[in-house]
């Protein structure tokens, strides 16, 4: 189980830099675009679309890391009214129930990069489903986030379990 732990933390190690890294171009370039815009009076054409691929990336793989860290937003009101072992039942029903939806959106978001494959961005002449690629990635990424929490929580009880007994 050790080496599933060190290869979740370095997955999510690697999608936390990578979703710092395209928030951060997306700020350059935005910078960038206002700079051209008012100052030079010269808009780059690239800039809009590529701030937008970029964000849409860094968010997609932050939806992954939120899932990952438990900070979606939830209600608790039938948690709280449930005792431990079904909070527990609760927990894993809505877990498979999120990465069915996940699923769902990967498959979808599969299907729309394949559609999509032959066009191509106006001012960067790069194919678009490098863009929509975004979705099944981090529709993936958020499942396995959601397993990972999952699997998580049930060593933690099952550590709790044991210390008790």
């Amino acid at each position: 189980m050790t080496w599933l732990r060190c290869a979740d933390a370095a997955l999510f190690k690697l999608v936390s830099l990578l979703a710092q890294l395209f928030l951060l171009a997306a700020v350059l370039v935005g910078f960038w675009q206002v700079v051209t815009r008012f100052m030079l009076e010269a808009p780059a054409d690239w800039s809009e679309i590529t701030t937008r691929a970029l964000l849409i990336w860094a968010v997609l793989l932050g939806v992954a890391l939120a899932f990952r860290h438990g900070a979606m937003l939830g209600v608790d009101f039938l948690r709280t009214l449930l005792a431990a072992p079904a909070q527990r039942v609760l927990a894993w029903v809505v877990g498979v129930i999120c990465m069915g939806f996940l699923g769902m959106l990967a498959w979808v978001g599969g299907q729309m990069v394949w559609r999509v494959r032959f066009q191509t961005l106006p001012s960067l002449e790069i194919s678009i489903s490098w863009v929509y690629l975004a979705i099944p990635v981090g529709a993936s990424l958020a499942a396995i986030a959601v397993l990972a929490r999952l699997l998580d929580r049930a060593a933690v009880t099952e550590l709790r379990n044991d210390a008790q007994g």
